[in-house]
This record gives structure tokens, C-alpha cells and sequence, in this order.
């Protein structure tokens, strides 16, 4: 057995879910109410579908990459490798940093959601069990991840698509026979509402919604044919974000009016799905979507245990991390890095002496930042990788997949990155008075990944490389 590589373990079925229920989680269950409610259905519709296009640039550049060069320190590795190996040092940590901080609020949100049927239960045992439960999965082997994302994904996809479906015939009136038309749609300010700046506002929210989205590129080092099942994966996103994003928010805005308080609860009982549903006469609605909510979020959380236990592993491999934390186990599977992202996600008994809402918000915060940094990384380093592949005289028939329309793709969604990054100071204003709270844990991250890159630039003497020097040599992960 070799103890020093990952082993080749995903099936196209299993990268095929894990692309479709990637983004998937409380941003389109419970947030998607709060966009509606907050920009109008057409507000909503058109934040989503403008975010919607920049997450299917970032994901053909990364497709691109990963398939070329199938590793599972991706986005570190892409950027040491094309544009510097300070900025792919600090990208590492960061993607680490944000997906080890994602577990702790995820179960955090977990043990909101439990209270849903048991109230009075301590939030340090649920918080426990559902850590205990990410831990053993990912110990299993990859296949084990890629088994459990498969369900997780199914439940969530199976919901989707019926929550369409019912929404669809209940607007045309063949469900509950009396049609609702465009009635809610046009309703008040809709179909926009707020101006510029509540789009803007949904822009960010639907930003944090489809933060998983890459996770596809990190199993590219896992997949037993990448070149194949990567590209398949790939190809799904657009008509994946049409389909459970964009229709969905469609059929919430027909159906329920913006300006209906409901909509800016985060209550699973004021979800726009458990609404919906209990509108077609689902008696059982409000506590199957809970469930529903409830695996999704194990889902994030099992795909952030994932994530970042490789993206230490590799940086414990390149040197960068503590050597400990590149041993594999016998099946594979970086157990020092596992246990370290546990130990991180351990924040969430937080809770325990906090408040379970106020420590969510608190995490949510620390590591919503970190997902577009690390998205403005994807897009710099294939706009990077491309220059050094024309640059080194290679033919672009030669690339296994190939991102469409280069350069606009990686400029305009970098572009983006930027404008939702700066524009996260907006929510920190209101009614002229600044949120310095809201503006530090929004923030936060920028100044930890600046010292990160400029600290690791600085005792090394990094440089920006020449396309003519970036290595382009596949290196399997």
C-alpha cells in the first residue's frame, strides 16, 4: 500500500453530487425567503441569476485547471504553481481556515435545528454527536465521504425538484384548482424593490448561498478518471443554478408575497419551502423540510470536514504546514489533518455558554469572507495558467476540458469577487450609523489572509512568476 498519496476512490456518480449539492444548503431553504423579501421576486431573481453567472466562470476556470492538473490542494497549488508561491501559501491557509470555520457553524446550526422538536436539550450533545458522526464518515475511507455526500445530495435534489414541481401546478392552478398567476409577483414594489443597493445586498447573500460550489476541484485528486468525471461534473452547474436557484426563487415569488413578514424569518416554520408546501395541503410539512434543512447542513459540514483535512494534508506535503499533518492512514485518508479540523470545529460547544444563535452568527461571520477570497484566488490563477500555457507554446487542443470565453470568464468574475467583497460594507451601514461589530467579523479575514501572504512573501522572497517559469508539469495529488 502506498502511504503517501490519496487514494483514487470517486466514482462519476459521486463527483457528479457532490457538483450538484454542492451549493445546496440553508441559503436556498431558509435565506432565499429573506432576497425575496428584501429585493422583490425580480430583485431576487436577478442578484441570483448575476452571482449565478460569475459561480459558472469561477467553476469552468477551475474545471479547466483541475482537470488539466488533478490535485487535491487545488487552489493553493494553482497559485504557487501559475501566479506566486506566497499567494499560494496564504490561499491554503485561508481555504482551511474558512472550511474548518464552516464545520463549527454548521453544527452550530445543527443544534438550532434540533431544537425544533427537543427545545430544552443541551446544545453541547447534539453539537457532539453531529461532529462525532463528520468525523467517522471521513474516516471510512474517500469513498466513504463520497457515499454519504451521494445521499445527502439526493434528499436535497429529491426536495428541490418536488418543491418545483407543486409550486408549478399550484401557479397554473392544477394543484388546489385556483390559479395564482403573476398576481403576488406584481404585488407592491415587485417585482424590484430597495434599488440598487437590496440587490446588491441579495448579490452578497446569494455569494454565501453558492460558496461549495469549487468543492468539485478539490475532489478532482480523488476522482478515478478526473479528466472524465470532472468536465461531466462541471457541465451541470449552469443548468443546476437555473434550475434549483433561479426556478425556485421563481416560484416563491408567485406564490407568496414579498412584502409578507414571513419571508424575513429564518425559522424552519417561515421557510418559503415549508410555507409552500403547507399551502398544497402537506400537513407534515414544517418538520420534513426540518429534516431536510437539518441534512443539508451535515452535508456542508461533512464537506467542509473533507475539504479542509486535504487542503492541510497538501500543505503539510509542499512544507507548509506541520509534517504530521501529511500522514495517511492505510486507507488513504490524512487522519492528523482530520483530527485538526475536528478540534477547530469543536468551537461550535461555544454555544453552550454563549447562546446557540448568537454563536452561529458569530462563525457565519468569521468565515463567509474567506469563500470569495478564495474564489478571486481561482479566477487569477487560471487567467494566470492560460498566459503560461500560450507563453510555454502549448496548443490548447491539447487541454482536456477548456473553460469558455477566455479572458472575459476569470476578468468578469474576478471583477465581481471584488465588488461583493467591498460591498459587504454596505449591510454594516444603517439609517447612517455604522455596525462596527457586523463590519469587524464581516472583515475580518482579509487582514489575516494579507499577513498570511505578505509575512510568507516577505521571509522568503517570493516573486510573481513569469509565465515562461510557471511549471506546468501534471503532478498527481
Amino acid at each position: 500500500m502506498d502511504n503517501h498519496s490519496l487514494r483514487r476512490g470517486l466514482k462519476s456518480r459521486h463527483m457528479t453530487m457532490i457538483s450538484l449539492g454542492g451549493s445546496i444548503g440553508t441559503g436556498l431553504f431558509l435565506a432565499s425567503g429573506g432576497a425575496i423579501h428584501d429585493a422583490g421576486p425580480g430583485g431576487a431573481l436577478l442578484a441570483y441569476s448575476v452571482i449565478g453567472i460569475m459561480v459558472y466562470f469561477l467553476v469552468t476556470s477551475l474545471g479547466e485547471m483541475a482537470t488539466y492538473m488533478p490535485v487535491s490542494g487545488t487552489f493553493s497549488t494553482y497559485a504557487a504553481k501559475f501566479v506566486d508561491p506566497s499567494l499560494g501559501y496564504a490561499l491554503g491557509w485561508n481555504y482551511w481556515y474558512n472550511w474548518a470555520i464552516t464545520i463549527a457553524a454548521e453544527l452550530s446550526a445543527a443544534t438550532l435545528i434540533i431544537k425544533f422538536w427537543l427545545p430544552d436539550s443541551p446544545s453541547f450533545l447534539w453539537s457532539a454527536l453531529f461532529l462525532a458522526l463528520m468525523v467517522g464518515l471521513n474516516l471510512l475511507s474517500v469513498k466513504g465521504y463520497g457515499e454519504s455526500e451521494y445521499w445527502f445530495a439526493m434528499i436535497k435534489i429529491v426536495t428541490v425538484v418536488l418543491f418545483i414541481a407543486i409550486g408549478l401546478l399550484m401557479i397554473v392552478g392544477i394543484w388546489n384548482g385556483h390559479a395564482v398567476g403573476f398576481r403576488n409577483f406584481a404585488a407592491g414594489d415587485a417585482p424590484i424593490s430597495g434599488g440598487f443597493l437590496s440587490v446588491l445586498g441579495v448579490c452578497m447573500a446569494a455569494g454565501f448561498s453558492f460558496q461549495g460550489t469549487e468543492l468539485v476541484g478539490i475532489a478532482a485528486g480523488e476522482s478515478e478518471d478526473p479528466r472524465r468525471n470532472v468536465p461531466r461534473a462541471i457541465r451541470s452547474v449552469f443548468w443546476r443554478i437555473l434550475l434549483f436557484y433561479v426556478l425556485a426563487i421563481f416560484v416563491v415569488g408567485m406564490l407568496i408575497p414579498s412584502a409578507a413578514d414571513t419571508l424575513s424569518s429564518d425559522s424552519v416554520t417561515a421557510s418559503p419551502f415549508t410555507i409552500i408546501f403547507e399551502k398544497a395541503g402537506l400537513s407534515l410539512a414544517a418538520s420534513v423540510m426540518n429534516a431536510v434543512i437539518l441534512s443539508s447542513v451535515l452535508s456542508a459540514g461533512n464537506s467542509g470536514m473533507y475539504a479542509s483535512a486535504r487542503m492541510l494534508w497538501v500543505l503539510a506535503k509542499e512544507g507548509k504546514a506541520p509534517r504530521a499533518f501529511a500522514r495517511l492512514n492505510a486507507r488513504g485518508v490524512p487522519v492528523p489533518a482530520l483530527l485538526a479540523t475536528a478540534a477547530v470545529g469543536m468551537l461550535a460547544f461555544l454555544a453552550s455558554f454563549f447562546g446557540d444563535g448568537q454563536v452561529y452568527v458569530w462563525l457565519l461571520n468569521a468565515s463567509g469572507m474567506s469563500g470569495f477570497i478564495a474564489w478571486l484566488g481561482i479566477s487569477v490563477s487560471h487567467y494566470r495558467f492560460r498566459k503560461a500555457y500560450a507563453a510555454q507554446g502549448r496548443s490548447l487542443a491539447d487541454l482536456p476540458y477548456r473553460s469558455k470565453w477566455f479572458p472575459f470568464g476569470p476578468i468578469l468574475a474576478g471583477a465581481m469577487c471584488m465588488a461583493v467583497i467591498v460591498g459587504q460594507s454596505i449591510g454594516a451601514v444603517s439609517d447612517g450609523k455604522v455596525d462596527w461589530t457586523f463590519l469587524f467579523a464581516s472583515y475580518i479575514g482579509i487582514p489575516l489572509f494579507l499577513a498570511i501572504w505578505l509575512g510568507y512573501k516577505w521571509k522568503h522572497g517570493t516573486r510573481l512568476l513569469k509565465p515562461e517559469a510557471c511549471d506546468l508539469e501534471t503532478e498527481e495529488g
